[in-house]
């Protein structure tokens, strides 16, 4: 059936934007308001009363895209006129040390926004989602990564991995098609030397360029390709001194000294390499997208899926959640019993789940939006759609990984060590550092795990 709206007229105040400043008023804004049940498995009732019908007021902290959050609960309240939720919009540098110091009180808000990669300083304080676990599995993937004995306190709404980023205008300049686009990383090399633009031995243009990001980029994950987990098997010892990442760490350096299509001094960072157009192709995550579209809006650039070393690799890379919000299970029965209808809400809309995934440049985990016109026209989320199940969530990824193998990476170009020796020492650092952790790989848990 399909849905009836009001619309409803709402002033907003930029004072719940940014929880500082004058109450500045901005120009009324019509709200489409459901007036019948909408979701899948999981459905919001929008005439149902919460509540009781009594005023109450909570607090929402996030540490970023303050108008993404604000839009989804003028939404909300306006289905709920007695609820008001008032954003906190924190720097993510200062909120990982706020946030925990403020929920260790009653004082705390009641709702929070969550990356994963805090998992182990967050989850004592989350409550868990009051959904029946079937329902949540019925409506999105990869739940059951989530499960702590029986209970799911956050999920993934979204999936991030690397994609290719190539600009278009060199593309053209070189002589290259959509046909040229490459499946395989042999392939890459080839239109990465096409791409590739020389003074001498000075290189002005880079075909390809990876300064900067390698180690997070293609150390930890295009391993998967070849076959290897990040884990071994019990999901604690990582697996970084692998055959698979010294194939892969030789292949970067087989780029640049025999390719020649780039160099470890060509800049820092292959990501403003690339919005300066000095750069052809980089490898980046989702959330570049918006970097570009923000710093570098007149760039024409385009985005392809992450070559792969066969056609049919076990997977093609690893990827990260963008996660729903915690419900902060100090606060009040009441703001508790509030931020679970919120969290309802948010999990039912397929609306809403839309906003977020193309605001976050995230393919949804939602069944139901997986074939939504706007996200597969968007160039990130079409880039993985086709094999988005050949992507796997190892956990929330422990810092030392990454932090260890950037180390391992400079000790290679700058330091003439060993990928051998590079990598036992990351290895070994990696391995000290999880002593004292409770993070326990899910791969085991990817749907063509092996």
């Amino acid at each position: 059936m399909k849905k009836k709206f009001t619309l409803l007229a709402l002033t907003l105040s930029m004072a719940t934007l940014t929880a500082c400043g004058g109450a500045e008023e901005t120009p009324k804004v019509a709200i489409e308001v459901p007036q019948e049940v909408f979701g899948s498995t999981i459905t919001y009732d929008p005439s149902a009363q919460i509540n009781s019908g009594e005023d109450i007021e909570l607090e929402f902290w996030v540490w970023g895209n303050p108008e993404l959050f604000q839009s989804a609960i003028d939404t909300y309240c306006a289905m709920n006129p007695n609820v008001s939720i008032n954003l906190v919009n924190n720097p993510w540098d200062s909120y990982w040390t706020k946030l925990p110091l403020s929920l260790n009180g009653d004082s705390g808000p009641a709702l929070f926004n969550i990356h994963n990669s805090h998992h182990e300083n967050l989850i004592n304080y989350i409550a868990p989602i009051e959904i029946p676990l079937e329902d949540l599995q019925a409506d999105f993937i990869g739940v059951d990564a989530h499960i702590i004995d029986g209970e799911v306190y956050y999920l993934d709404y979204g999936i991030m991995t690397g994609s290719m980023f190539y600009n278009k205008d060199m593309w053209e300049t070189a002589g290259l098609t959509d046909d040229d686009i490459p499946n395989t990383w042999d392939e890459l090399r080839e239109v990465a030397k096409k791409l590739t633009i020389k003074e001498g031995d000075q290189i002005i243009q880079a075909g390809l360029n990876f300064n900067g990001d390698f180690a997070q980029n293609y150390l930890l994950g295009v391993n998967y390709q070849l076959g290897e987990n990040l884990f071994l098997e019990d999901g604690r010892t990582p697996n970084i001194a692998s055959e698979s990442t010294k194939q892969i760490m030789q292949m970067l350096l087989d780029i640049y000294e025999i390719d020649g299509v780039g160099h470890k001094d060509f800049g820092e960072k292959c990501a403003d390499s690339f919005g300066q157009e000095m750069s052809a192709m980089i490898l980046q995550w989702g959330h570049f997208s918006n970097t570009l579209n923000n710093d570098f809006p007149d760039l024409n650039y385009g985005v392809f899926e992450i070559p792969s070393f066969d056609e049919n690799p076990y997977a093609y890379n690893r990827y990260n959640g963008e996660s729903t919000f915690g419900i902060n299970k100090n606060a009040s029965a009441e703001q508790q019993a509030v931020a679970q209808d919120f969290m309802k809400f948010f999990l039912a809309s397929d609306e809403t789940q839309v906003d977020f995934n193309l605001a976050m440049n995230t393919f949804p985990t939602k069944v139901s939006i997986a074939n939504d016109e706007e996200i597969l026209n968007n160039p990130v989320s079409k880039a993985i759609s086709k094999n988005i199940d050949r992507y796997v969530w190892p956990g929330p990824m422990p810092a030392t990984m990454e932090t260890s193998l950037i180390q391992a990476g400079e000790n290679i170009l700058f330091n003439d060590m060993s990928i051998d020796d590079a990598l036992n020492q990351a290895q070994e650092n990696i391995i000290r550092d999880l002593q004292n952790s409770t993070f326990v790989s899910v791969e085991n848990l990817y749907k063509y795990a092996q």
